[in-house]
């Protein structure tokens, strides 16, 4: 009997301790003419996707290299695989490359005096009118707004929001981590000026990242709440004590947001 079953504890072991993805990522290049460049695209497929004719919502994500695999990663992955296999999750990620020394003015929509940037609708644009009717051509995927997330931490969680203000109609979750909302003060200014604002969100953030991330996230949160009734239980809050600025902290709460949205 223990013959039979080593061959399972091994393979269990192996896929735990090695953090093995049963579903696949793969990738491709696809041209990105608003940004003068070319992009490269992670593709999550989940687990019956082969085995089913389902169609599946979407959830764009930036800085893809670090959501999949390590050896990318800036600082450690965020194990996106392995957390949505761990849900039998049904559902796409598409994971868009950060565009290196272009990151800061692709992810944030408006400049800052001392860093610059502010490109976002060049990024965003690129986004909504080539990679998502790419993923829609060549996917089964879902393709209304319920159905279709932006997510990202940081400069990416700043550039989530301020899609989902722009493009309400395309994006109708978003999954807000460590938002960069510091980075200049008319993201508050245009959500004061946005009438309705029906999307779904998630803001997440660590009580230990900096002075005023907390507040900051909180101030945007109170903006958003203002505009619609808390009975409609369309945002969340969370601030993870002892929580840094990190892939590790990201990592370990975007299982939670995934469920929340989804």
């Amino acid at each position: 009997m223990k013959k039979q079953y080593f061959p399972f504890l091994f393979f269990f072991l192996l896929t735990s301790l090695s953090g093995w993805s049963q579903s696949k990522v793969t990738s491709f290049m696809i041209e990105a003419p608003q940004l003068q460049t070319s992009k490269k695209i992670w593709l999550y497929l989940p687990h019956n996707y082969e085995t089913s004719e389902k169609k599946y919502p979407v959830i764009y994500m930036h800085d893809g290299q670090n959501l999949f695999d390590d050896k990318t990663a800036f600082a450690g992955e965020w194990r996106v695989d392995e957390t949505l296999d761990s849900l039998k999750a049904e559902v796409i990620i598409v994971g868009i490359e950060h565009g290196n020394e272009k990151r800061m003015d692709e992810l944030t929509p408006y400049p800052n005096e001392k860093y610059g940037g502010g490109k976002a609708d060049a990024y965003l644009d690129f986004i909504v009118t080539i990679l998502k009717p790419h993923i829609d051509t060549n996917y089964r995927t879902k393709t209304g707004k319920i159905s279709t997330a932006i997510a990202g931490s940081s400069l990416g969680g700043l550039v989530s929001y301020y899609a989902i203000l722009k493009y309400p109609k395309i994006f109708g979750k978003a999954a807000i981590f460590s938002p960069s909302f510091w980075f200049n003060n008319s993201i508050y200014t245009l959500t004061e000026n946005t009438k309705n604002l029906k999307t779904k969100l998630y803001f997440m953030c660590g009580d230990s990242e900096g002075e005023t991330t907390v507040a900051d996230m909180d101030k945007m949160v109170d903006l958003v709440n203002d505009k619609r009734c808390t009975c409609m239980h369309l945002t969340k809050k969370v601030v993870i004590v002892n929580g840094k600025h990190n892939e590790k902290l990201w990592a370990k709460e975007f299982g939670k947001a995934y469920l929340w949205l989804f």
